[in-house]
């Protein structure tokens, strides 16, 4: 690493310490030109995919909007802060582990799905219409119908 106040090319490392967190490191260095010290941290470079929406223009991968949608289907809906923040956690954190360069917009949609049909079943109707485009009530009774249980029901005696 280059001395910032010489700009001479070698240093050395003399103290290295993990953060309370163990996400980053933090180094206490010296030049060998200059004799200064300074201190440099590392920490992990978390580079999410771009998105790629269906006309085909890429966008940074943007948690916001994520919340957005989730706020949107889950408006007026008895489901807690924490549950909501570990779906988008969840999202993200699958998001991420796909580890490609780019991910189209529509797997995100079916991650977001499948996260809304655990919490909340309204939610998901909600979602599943403005991200599936339906035309009429047809389309909402076919997806209130997928996400029904059967109901048992109880059984004749003789």
């Amino acid at each position: 690493m280059k001395c910032p106040f010489c700009k001479h090319p070698d240093t050395q490392v003399v103290d290295t310490r993990e953060s309370e967190e163990g996400d980053s490191v933090r180094r206490r260095r010296r030049c060998l030109s200059c004799e200064k010290r300074f201190t440099t941290y590392e920490t992990v470079e978390m580079r999410m995919p771009q998105v790629v929406k269906q006309n085909g223009m890429r966008s940074e991968f943007d948690e916001d909007k994520l919340r957005t949608s989730f706020s949107r289907a889950l408006h007026k809906r008895p489901v807690s802060t924490e549950l909501v923040d570990a779906a988008i956690d969840h999202v993200t954190q699958r998001v991420f582990a796909i580890g490609e360069r780019e991910i189209g917009s529509r797997q995100i949609g079916e991650m977001v799905m499948k996260e809304l049909l655990k919490l909340d079943k309204i939610a998901y109707i909600r979602f599943a219409s403005v991200y599936k485009s339906f035309q009429d009530v047809g389309d909402f009774s076919d997806a209130i119908d997928a996400v029904s249980k059967p109901r048992a029901r109880p059984r004749k005696t003789d």
